[in-house]
């Protein structure tokens, strides 16, 4: 890898830069992330001749070298310092030929910083359709790089780009011998001398942001500022007259290499397909609607369609157990192998039909330029309360399960957004919770009952709790807002792109990396979890295991069959070590009325939270795996006394208290274990299940000292 020449691409965002990378590197891709980071960094492997491969690395997309966000930030450190890892021996600049002034900027300024550059014109049909002819030649000539024609959706152009890059490569040109905007030569001299930079814009540059760059020690940021001092020489100004500057000069350059058919025939605009579907996506109010329509189909194919092949997995995951347990002799050993490694490794994979649907409908929508739509519209409403349009995909999508809507905020550019949006998904109420919902609502809340004569009002209360882990997460994320201290501000800036059919392999490959980032990152760290919690509650102290099994077959002698085995599980369960730490928690959960039973059941269900209903039935000694389980499982935690006041335990404090335990509290160790992958920090997983564990505790509490 070291010795292979390493190609930055660059472009704004919606430019078809990550298309581009798709078609170059297909499935030769692999996600790291950059140094002292916490962002992925996707690099791949192209082919530019046969035998020669060179790096492709997909930066982050922005509009600027001077940054306004930590993406912006983290693309500057890389370009402005060429001892950086991830320096590149040359970019490719992505534009928007529909857009060729404004992606210019951009272009320019990575020219001027002296990296050999390709200009890579994207989207030629789509400025052709808006009456735009572009010259690509004479822009060349103008420019003095190689410029390229391309469509990186349909993967048009890439040999005429491995030429440009070869060419290139060969000359290693850069255009930087003038600055855009002339400063005092003292100026200049000065940088030189203290830091040795002879390169006029990469020298500005690094007086201009060399607060936000991570090469710098605090001696020599100060050491910056006493230069600006002395020279009188102000960034903020420099930065907006030189972009002025820019504008003035690219808009020439423009004019004399791109005709504009409507001026020259004094036509109307051309309306074009975007212009009138726009008018439905995002009217005021009938925005709303499709955006509603196209997530209940979204939601309907989460639940419904994953949960064919999610049965089919959780199937074979069985079938391999139990056959497993038939050849392989009855020990300690077969019991790690099955109840806990390929437990564990089905608790993985269970997950991965889900991912897959959610990942191929936003895939759809980003491909198709809707995306951009919902964030608009939904932008206004999500910042009040700290967070961005882009913010309202994964909180959706946390109904279904918080492990991909985590993973989807990736698409989120500011890191402060993208952060509070990981740290209050989990708050909405996933599918895994609807097995607790079930059973303790059917506890407390009578089945006649009606709201108004018409609505169930078990069926209220579900809705009820949905409800409230939604305003909940609002309102954490208002309160993360203000206690959570960021450097950066929060801007939602975007472009939106035409709207084009999906091209079906990146979508493929969007959905594929997806799933191996689950599967292999937050995977081995759930798999590893489960094999703990299986040994915990496996295993006791001293011969308490063996003394428990004992114990029951003398006490309930005419016990036969599966009662026996339920009634000895139970019993081992409560002298396992797990049991054992339920007692010792006990008095801490005994003022929102649990007692140790509850307690193991609020450990075990943090593998999944549906665990919940197969502990409960483990330690009331019941069997069984279908709606019947529920039933028997209701009829059995009906009849359960509480030992203290000779009343039923699950009365209405004891169960809404759960029921308000469990909406708050952390969903499961998938959701630390992907929160830790999408963040690359142990920091913010333990503050995430500290807050929501606090919150469950506090809420529970509440409700269990005022209803009890």
């Amino acid at each position: 890898m070291a010795n292979r020449a390493k190609i930055a691409l660059i472009g704004n965002p919606n430019a078809g830069k990550s298309s581009l990378f798709n078609s170059l590197t297909g499935l030769r891709q692999k996600t790291g992330n950059f140094p002292g980071v916490t962002m992925d960094k996707l690099t791949g492997i192209w082919e530019l001749e046969p035998g020669k491969e060179i790096e492709i690395l997909d930066l982050p997309g922005i509009y600027s070298i001077y940054p306004k966000s930590l993406d912006e930030e983290l693309v500057i450190n890389i370009l402005g310092n060429p001892n950086h890892e991830d320096y590149p021996d040359m970019a490719i600049v992505v534009a928007d030929a529909s857009n060729l002034k404004r992606n210019l900027l951009l272009f320019s300024q990575v020219r001027d910083l002296g990296i050999p550059t390709v200009l890579a014109l994207n989207m030629i049909d789509v400025a052709e359709n808006q009456g735009f002819v572009i010259n690509s030649l004479k822009l060349a000539r103008e420019l003095n790089v190689e410029v390229i024609e391309i469509n990186a959706k349909k993967g048009i152009g890439v040999n005429g780009l491995k030429l440009a890059v070869a060419q290139t490569l060969k000359n290693r040109f850069a255009s930087n011998d003038a600055l855009p905007l002339p400063v005092e030569d003292q100026l200049l001299k000065d940088i030189a001398a203290k830091f040795g930079e002879t390169d006029p814009y990469r020298a500005l540059l690094w007086l201009m942001e060399h607060d936000r760059m991570k090469m710098f020690t605090q001696a020599q940021r100060e050491a910056f500022d006493g230069i600006m001092v002395k020279n009188h020489f102000f960034a903020k100004t420099y930065k907006s007259r030189e972009t002025v500057k820019r504008y003035e000069l690219l808009t020439e350059i423009v004019d004399r290499c791109v005709i504009n058919l409507n001026r020259q025939w004094d036509d109307e605009p051309v309306k074009t397909w975007t212009d009138r579907l726009d008018k439905a996506f995002l009217h005021p109010i009938l925005g709303y609607v499709i955006f509603l329509g196209i997530l209940f189909i979204m939601f309907q194919a989460v639940f419904t369609w994953a949960s064919v092949p999610m049965d089919g997995i959780d199937s074979l995951v069985a079938h391999i157990n139990d056959y497993l347990k038939e050849v392989l002799p009855a020990s300690k050993l077969t019991d790690l192998l099955t109840d806990g490694l390929i437990a564990g490794i089905g608790g993985v994979l269970i997950f991965v039909p889900q991912i897959a649907f959610l990942f191929l409908f936003i895939s759809l929508l980003e491909e198709t330029g809707y995306m951009s739509r919902v964030m608009f519209i939904m932008d206004k409403m999500m910042r009040r309360f700290g967070l961005n349009g882009k913010s309202v995909v994964p909180l959706i999508s946390g109904v279904a399960c918080a492990v991909p809507a985590i993973m989807s905020t990736r698409s989120i550019g500011s890191w402060k957004d993208r952060l509070i949006t990981i740290m209050v998904t989990p708050l909405m109420s996933c599918s895994a919770r609807l097995p607790i919902y079930t059973v303790l609502i059917s506890l407390v809340v009578p089945e006649k009952n009606t709201l108004f004569g018409l609505f169930n009002l078990q069926g209220v209360a579900l809705f009820a709790l949905y409800l409230l882990g939604f305003f909940m997460a609002l309102i954490s994320a208002a309160l993360m807002k203000k206690i959570l201290k960021f450097n950066e501000k929060s801007y939602f800036i975007m472009e939106l792109p035409t709207y084009k059919g999906p091209r079906f392999k990146h979508i493929a490959i969007s959905i594929l990396n997806s799933v191996k980032a689950f599967v292999f990152e937050a995977g081995k760290i759930i798999v590893a979890i489960s094999i703990v919690l299986w040994v915990f509650a496996s295993y006791g102290p001293g011969d308490s295991m063996t003394q428990a099994e004992q114990t029951v077959k003398q006490q309930y002698p005419s016990l036969r069959g599966i009662d026996l085995e339920n009634k000895i599980a139970a019993q081992k369960l409560e002298n396992s070590y797990a049991g054992h730490f339920g007692k010792i928690i006990e008095p801490v959960i005994k003022p929102i009325g649990y007692d140790w039973k509850i307690g193991i059941a609020l450990i075990t269900s943090f593998a999944a939270r549906e665990v919940f209903v197969g502990t409960m039935s483990t330690i009331y000694s019941l069997g069984g795996e279908t709606d019947d389980e529920n039933a028997t499982i209701k009829q059995r935690m009906r009849s359960e006394i509480n030992p203290d006041t000779g009343k039923p335990m699950y009365d209405t404090a004891l169960g809404f208290s759960l029921l308000i335990f469990y909406a708050f509290a952390m969903q499961c160790m998938s959701t630390l274990a992907t929160t830790y992958r999408e963040t690359k920090s142990w920091k913010y997983p333990v503050i995430q299940f500290a807050y929501m564990t606090t919150l469950a505790y506090v809420a529970a509490l509440i409700v269990y000292q005022v209803l009890k």
